[in-house]
Order: structure tokens, then sequence, then C-alpha cells
């Protein structure tokens, strides 16, 4: 128990080296090329980043950017569901019989 106590505390210290400014800026791009190929998956990373922005803005105390990514989290998650494929659904192949 004392170990995992220890490594919970290393792994805390860790987050403290990690330059979030740079992080949300990777992940920022990273959500755009994902959703602009039409993945869902981006909205899962666009979501993560977010939540990165939650904690920038409440480590640098500008607290406007928590309610404004709580609502981009929940837009995303919106759209993750309509953008996720149904199970069991086929793909629409309407188009490529017209072409």
């Amino acid at each position: 128990m004392f170990r995992a106590l220890v490594r919970s505390l290393n792994m805390l210290n860790m987050i403290h080296w990690i330059r979030l400014d740079y992080l949300s800026c990777v992940l920022t791009v990273l959500a755009t090329v994902l959703i602009g190929k039409k993945l869902w998956q981006g909205w899962v990373v666009a979501g993560i980043n977010s939540a990165v922005v939650c904690v920038i803005g409440i480590r640098t105390a500008q607290f406007g950017f928590v309610p404004a990514n709580l609502l981009c989290i929940a837009l995303y998650t919106s759209n993750l569901v309509s953008w996720r494929p149904k199970s069991g659904a086929q793909p629409d192949v309407s188009n490529e019989e017209a072409a």
C-alpha cells in the first residue's frame, strides 16, 4: 500500500514537469487532423485536450477556461455518439452504386 502511494506521488510530481501548453498544442493538431479525416477518435482526442486546458486554466487561475471546456467536452461527447458507427449497421453504399 505504501509503495502504491509513493508511485502515485511520483506520478503527480511528473505531471509538474510536463509542459501542458505544448501537450495541448499537439493534441489540438492531432484532433483537427483526425476529425478532418472523419475519424471518431478525433473527438476523443479533442475531449482529452479540453481536460488539459481545464487543468491549465486552474493552474494559472484563468477560471474562464474551465466552464468553456466543460461545455466543449459535452459537445465532443455528443458528436462522438453521433459519429461512431452503429454496431451491426451496414455501411452506406448508395453513393458507390450511383457512380
